[in-house]
């Protein structure tokens, strides 16, 4: 397994960027090579990307979810991933810093290389900042899910 972890700072209060980042069908507007996230209900998710030019599909659960703190998942079928994204108010202004931390099994030579030479990383990054740059210029969230998940729930 491969481990990234980022962070930076976004110009928005928490409940904002929270609340964005539950909108997961918006992903594609600012995520490299996803190219649908479609919610089927309040813990599952089924992704379609393309990942070091392989297409790719998937199912993931969120299992645990608190309101402006974190968002934790796992692939529950397909590529291997498990993560969370979590969520803290700086202490001058409203900014938030967010930290995503991800674990995944590169698939296929190709997916081998890619990691190696950090394709993932550096997409992870570029995701980051193009969430950064969408909520600040919206100024606002798209929608919000303010529901909670806690580990052990049953879905």
């Amino acid at each position: 397994m491969s481990t990234i972890e980022k962070s930076l700072t976004v110009d928005v209060p928490v409940r904002a960027a929270y609340d964005q980042w539950t909108q997961f069908e918006s992903f594609p507007q600012f995520m490299e090579g996803v190219e649908e996230v479609r919610q089927l209900d309040d813990r599952r998710l089924h992704w379609k990307a393309e990942i070091a030019g392989v297409k790719r599909e998937w199912d993931a659960e969120i299992v645990d979810q608190t309101p402006d703190q974190r968002i934790t998942w796992r692939a529950t079928d397909g590529t291997k991933n498990v993560g969370t994204v979590s969520f803290a108010p700086e202490p001058m202004g409203g900014a938030t810093k967010v930290t995503l931390r991800m674990e995944f099994e590169p698939e296929g030579i190709v997916e081998k290389v890619g990691d190696v030479l950090n394709v993932v990383e550096r997409r992870v990054e570029g995701d980051l900042t193009r969430f950064k740059e969408f909520i600040e210029a919206r100024g606002t969230e798209t929608g919000a899910w303010r529901g909670e998940v806690k580990p052990g729930d049953i879905g």
